[in-house]
């Protein structure tokens, strides 16, 4: 009885151990495959100039992804200002000062959300957003915008991952004992000092794990930004300008023109360069959290 205890210890051991390193292969094999797509273009171009120079005309054999890497860089930021702290207070909201009845009502509400297919906030995107920004906020600022622009971008991309945040940042905010806070109370501190002082700090690696995940999908996300973002080649100039992320520019090209010489490999390149700033990402993130975990000994 004791073998066969020891026996299937093992197995379940060896077995998990099998899967991880599958999902590690699976992740190689498509970093892998996205390079070797894109030896033809960087044997054409040198990275420096790929990386560095913003002129995209594909009939002339010109690619330069600067724009489009910015493009993707300042839409997410964008989202991640805005979604960040309506997220983060709204979990605290929930977890900490609603009512039941509050949380039921809301609960559903918030995964709703979550689960709205992003051709929706596209759509929605279009027909308010796109036409507020062109006709309420850009006039105070630039002499004209049509609308479809990095701002219209961030604000829907921030709309979409509201949900994923708060949906995250409350079941970590759970997780943390009653018996801290209540010993935090014992002790004098008031509830708002409890939840600065003591939940906060607690919940902060799940905070970021859930951060983390969230502009993981920023990053990714194609039609709701695509519909709203005017996808224009030229480097936008500011938050009004119209703006061409990465997996817009995928989502637009691929099936069209790949006779073109060098096309094919310059969106594989796309796809690798997009793969390899969420990857960089993700490392980054683990390493800020492994340094929190050391310092407040989480």
């Amino acid at each position: 009885m004791l073998k066969f205890r020891l026996f299937k210890e093992n197995f379940a051991r060896h077995y998990m151990l099998g899967l991880t390193i599958f999902c590690l292969l699976i992740l190689f094999f498509i970093g892998a495959g996205l390079i070797i797509k894109s030896i033809p273009i960087l044997q054409e171009k040198s990275l420096w100039q790929l990386l560095t120079t913003s002129n995209w005309k594909p009939f002339k054999g010109d690619f330069g992804f600067l724009t489009f890497i910015l493009s993707t860089l300042y839409v997410t930021v964008i989202a991640i200002i805005i979604a960040l702290p309506l997220a983060v207070l709204s979990s605290i909201y929930f977890s900490e000062y609603a009512s039941k009845r509050i949380k039921r009502f809301f609960s559903p509400v918030v995964d709703l959300l979550a689960g709205i297919p992003p051709v929706i906030y596209g759509v929605w995107g279009t027909l308010t957003i796109v036409p507020l920004i062109s006709e309420k906020i850009a006039p105070k600022f630039v002499d004209f915008s049509t609308g479809y622009s990095v701002l219209a971008g961030g604000i829907v991309l921030a709309i979409m991952i509201i949900p994923i945040i708060i949906s995250i940042l409350t079941e970590v905010f759970n997780s943390i004992p009653r018996e801290i806070r209540e010993a935090s109370w014992t002790l004098g501190a008031t509830k708002w000092e409890t939840i600065k002082k003591v939940v906060l700090r607690k919940s902060l690696p799940g905070m970021i794990a859930g951060v983390v995940l969230a502009i993981s999908r920023a990053f990714g996300e194609t039609i709701a930004v695509l519909m709203v973002c005017g996808n224009f080649t030229d480097l936008p100039k500011s938050i009004f300008d119209s703006c061409y992320p990465l997996p817009a520019l995928i989502a637009n090209n691929y099936g069209e023109m790949l006779s073109l010489p060098g096309y094919e490999s310059a969106l594989m390149f796309s796809a690798l360069l997009l793969f390899v700033i969420i990857v960089m990402f993700n490392a980054g993130s683990r390493i800020i959290l492994n340094h929190i975990n050391i310092r407040y000994q989480l």
